[in-house]
Formats: structure tokens, C-alpha cells, sequence
């Protein structure tokens, strides 16, 4: 798995480290010292260009070694004030350690995983068939580019709620081995939850997609919108207004998510690997601009057929009684002949309810 540089050059140079620096002058002023007293140094140590040799043949007065202290501190001090990492607090610019090193870019390793992937996810989900069918050939695009990892567009899954689209974008992060994120846009405000507040607001904090990036050192993980459209607004006090839809909008365009700037930590990221999944219900509350970069991909509820199919498959993996499932696939299709037809929310609290009951201790 390679690992790719997430931000732009935010360390100092460890040549410009206040030890490193201390032990130049000092190494300077040794030679100089040994230059003037006319003493010899052998030259298998001289040419070693080691402070340590030099430690043994020249000393250096107490004023010496205090003119480089302070000098070694004076320019790390410059130097640091160069790092856009300077501003942060000390547990702040710990967080960023992380990223010295790189962070991880998973890739697909050929079209054939990515075959792979998509025929699980059609197998788990086929009540999803055109979301399937497009990230199939998104996958196997970004595979045919050659590109370091896997890169995908952003899409906008709209369907009936209930539907299981985050499990969908879940089940694929999965199958990726990628982290994921789901952010609720009807409990979060506006945008700030997401990319975060400027530092010089009283409330602010770092949002949750760079405390992704910083925690789980993944370039492309699967961040999920949930219903992008019932996203509320923030106005302040002066009367400026931040949106969610707003706030994404650079994330989605390919050359600013490359260059995007951290409104916290004001660090440049390079976002350009997120996978992003949004999901609605109405995608006709949403902005042009948001539309024309993740066209919707409508999607319909899954049939009776398909309720029963999953229960069967989520009971075994639950280690369900057959009794069990057989009861939760009674109850769907006993509704579906009242007309009721249950969404994947329903059939998931009756299978919490069927394990629940079979966990519960016997009673004396």
C-alpha cells in the first residue's frame, strides 16, 4: 500500500532543529578554536566531520557554549515560525505528527477486484442496481488510469428512505478496507460539523473529515452525507450564511479538494482521494452547482423478495435460530399482503428484536 504526502510542506527541516543547529555552531567553533591555537587534529577524526572528535581535543569557554545556545534557539525559533503547524497549541501539532510519514492510499489491484467488489455488493444489495452497476465502472476506470490509488467521483444516491444507502456506502468501504464516516446532515450544523469552524470563533473546532484524516492516516476513505438535502443553514450575526452544499462544493471539484484549506487548523490537505456518497430523499432541494457534479442516481425500495433474501442472510450472520428467521421472514411477507411494505430500517429492528430474545437468560 503506498503511502502519499496528505498536506502540503508543513514540518520544519530537522537540519533546523535547535539541536541540530547547537551542534553545527558548536562543531564551528571548535575548528576555529583548533585553527587559531595551532593545534593538530589527526586526520582520520577531522575528516569524519564529528562533533564528538572534536569534544576531546577542543573545549570551549562557558561564554561560547551560551552565545550558541542562544543563537541555535533564535534561528529554530525562525525557522518554526515558517511551519503553518507554529499557530497550534503543543497537543494540537501532535495531532500532526501522524503525517510526517505520509498516510496510506489504498488501491484496487486490478479490474478484476473490482468485479469483485461490485458482484458483493450486487449480491448484498440488488435492490441497488444502478448504484452497482456505476461504481462498477468508476472502479474499473480508476483502475485502467493507472493512477497511485483508487479514485472515484462523488455520488448522489437518491432514493425512498430507508433503503439502506449508507449501508450500501458502508458495505463498500468495507469491501475498499477503507475507513468510513457517516455524517448526519439533519443533527449537524450546517457545514462547520463537517470541515470545521475558523479558530477565531468562540466555539470553534477542527471538523470531523480532517479528524478523520488525522486519526485513521487514509487518504481515501468513504465519507457519507446523509439526506444532503434537509441540511440546515448557519447565519451570523453580520448576516453571512454557511451551507452545507456550500462547504462540499470545493471538496467535489477536483483541483480546489487537491489544494483545500483546513478553516481550524489552516493547513492546506489534499482531499482530492475522498470517496464521497451522498444520499436524499428529493433531490430536487438540492443546488444546481452540487448537481452538475454528482448527477443523482435514482434507486427504488427493495421488493418483498429482497427483504426476505436480506433477512435470511443478516440472520445467519447474526448466528439466528432458523426459527427465527423464519418468523422475521413471516412478519415481512404478512405485511407486504396487508399492504405495509416494510423498508430495511423495519426488518433490522426485527431482527435486533429476534436476537434480543434469544439472548435474553431463561427465566427460573
Amino acid at each position: 500500500m503506498p503511502r502519499i504526502p496528505i498536506t502540503e510542506p508543513i514540518f520544519p527541516d530537522s537540519a533546523l532543529s535547535e539541536s541540530a543547529i547547537k551542534d553545527r555552531l558548536s562543531l564551528h567553533a571548535r575548528r576555529l578554536k583548533a585553527s587559531k591555537t595551532g593545534l593538530i587534529i589527526p586526520d582520520h577524526l577531522a575528516a569524519e566531520d564529528k562533533l564528538e572528535h572534536l569534544e576531546l581535543h577542543v573545549a570551549l569557554s562557558r561564554d561560547v557554549r551560551q552565545r550558541i545556545a542562544r543563537r541555535a534557539a533564535c534561528i529554530a525559533a525562525r525557522a518554526d515560525r515558517l511551519s503553518p503547524l507554529h499557530r497550534l497549541k503543543r497537543e494540537q501539532r501532535e495531532r500532526f505528527e501522524g503525517l510526517r510519514n505520509g498516510v496510506d492510499l489504498v488501491a484496487l489491484a486490478s479490474e478484476h477486484r473490482a468485479d469483485e467488489i461490485a458482484a458483493a455488493l450486487h449480491a448484498e444489495f440488488p435492490w441497488m442496481g444502478p448504484a452497482n452497476e456505476a461504481i462498477l465502472h468508476e472502479m474499473r476506470r480508476s483502475v485502467q488510469s493507472g493512477e497511485a490509488g483508487l479514485r472515484l467521483p462523488p455520488m448522489l444516491l437518491d432514493g425512498p428512505p430507508g433503503i439502506g444507502t449508507s449501508r450500501w456506502a458502508r458495505w463498500l468501504a468495507g469491501l475498499i478496507r477503507v475507513p468510513d464516516l457517516i455524517f448526519e446532515s439533519t443533527t449537524e450544523n450546517a457545514s462547520f460539523g463537517l470541515v470545521g469552524s475558523q479558530r477565531g470563533w468562540g466555539n470553534a473546532v477542527p471538523g470531523r473529515l480532517v479528524n478523520l484524516i488525522l486519526t485513521r492516516l487514509v487518504a481515501n476513505p468513504v465519507v457519507v452525507v446523509d439526506e444532503v438535502e434537509k441540511a440546515s443553514e448557519a447565519r451570523t450575526t453580520q448576516g453571512r450564511v454557511f451551507s452545507l452544499t456550500d462547504a462540499l462544493l470545493p471538496l467535489f471539484e477536483p483541483l480546489s479538494a487537491r489544494r483545500w484549506t483546513c478553516p481550524y487548523y489552516e493547513v492546506v490537505f489534499d482531499m482530492g482521494w475522498i470517496i464521497w456518497v451522498l444520499t436524499c430523499n428529493d433531490w430536487r432541494g438540492l443546488p444546481e452547482p452540487l448537481l452538475s457534479r454528482c448527477p443523482p442516481i435514482r434507486l427504488d425500495s427493495p421488493s418483498r423478495d429482497h427483504l426476505v433474501a436480506f433477512a435470511g442472510r443478516e440472520g445467519a450472520r447474526r448466528s439466528l435460530s432458523d426459527a427465527s428467521i423464519d418468523a422475521v421472514c413471516t412478519a415481512i411477507s404478512w405485511a407486504t399482503v396487508q399492504g405495509h411494505r416494510p423498508d430495511l430500517r423495519a426488518v433490522i429492528r426485527m431482527l435486533d428484536r429476534a436476537e434480543g430474545l434469544e439472548r435474553r437468560p431463561p427465566l427460573q
